[in-house]
């Protein structure tokens, strides 16, 4: 699949000679040193080898929670330091969620892309604040927006003076504990000049539960995955852990990661029978 010149995109994620998709992939939120360098080191075996772009994600905190009681993170500063260290170990870039305008210039200090959360994604000051960092800015769709309305959010980050920005189909809200992805919005986005990517595993959520613990699909990941790739999203989004049953955030929709190779390993061929349609 071709970028066209509308779709600017910094070199990270154009560097596969076989136009593959490009990759998100990491824990929901640092929990350690220890923890975020194996999850890199096993990402980026794979991911070399079937020649797909990798960022590294991980949140340095986790400000959205249901309860108050819930884990929030090991520390900013700690947990940036933590990001800062995957990426040069490993050469790779990294991507982390900000919630606040200090924080933009915070976190740009540590990481390559800044990512909006969905819940944030109309917050005009926000992205205009991440913009002016000129790091790469990967909006999260609001699961009460339709795919059109995400071009205003778009629009603030280029008029703001950065071209590299991407957006992310997280699911829309299907009534009061359930999301479902309109993958006809994958195309529609397209439309706006931006890559698409499709995170897989937070739009296998079920929120709002009473316990105060988001629940999830993980059973589907891989059938909303390669429906992602069949609509021609440009990156996939995936939340991975090596134990999901003890992550201290999204344990419950999250990939458990020794079969993270498998199911990319699928989708790279998948991708390449949907570049050959292309052409």
């Amino acid at each position: 699949m071709t970028y066209n010149k509308k779709m600017p995109l910094p070199g990270y994620l154009t560097s596969s000679p076989t136009g593959n998709f490009f990759l998100l992939a990491g824990p929901c939120v640092i929990e350690g040193e220890k923890m975020a360098l194996e999850i890199a080191e096993k990402v980026v075996e794979v991911t070399s080898r079937l020649d797909i772009p990798y960022v590294f994600k991980g949140s340095y905190r986790k400000a959205n929670r249901s309860r108050i009681d819930s884990f929030t993170g090991i520390g900013d500063l700690e947990a940036l330091k933590i990001l800062r260290k995957v990426g040069e170990t490993f050469g790779i870039p990294t991507v982390t969620d900000i919630h606040t305008e200090p924080e933009a210039e915070m976190a740009a200090e540590y990481v390559d892309m800044l990512q909006i959360p969905a819940f944030l994604c109309r917050q005009t000051t926000l992205l205009v604040a991440a913009a002016k960092t000129v790091k790469m800015v990967n909006i999260k769709k609001g699961q009460f927006l339709s795919p059109g309305a995400m071009e205003h959010a778009i629009n603030k980050v280029r008029d703001a003076g950065n071209p590299y920005v991407a957006v992310t189909e997280r699911g829309t809200t299907f009534g009061y504990q359930d999301l479902i992805v309109d993958y006809r919005g994958i195309p529609e986005m397209k439309r706006m000049g931006c890559p698409v990517i499709l995170d897989v595993t937070h739009s296998l959520q079920q929120p709002n539960q009473t316990a105060g613990v988001t629940g999830g699909r993980p059973d589907m990941i891989e059938t909303v995955a390669r429906a992602g790739i069949a609509a021609g999203c440009d990156g996939i989004f995936i939340e991975t852990h090596q134990d999901p049953s003890v992550a201290k955030s999204d344990g419950a929709n999250m990939l458990r990661l020794d079969l993270l190779p498998e199911l990319l390993e699928k989708l790279t061929v998948l991708r390449m029978a949907v570049n050959e349609i292309d052409k």
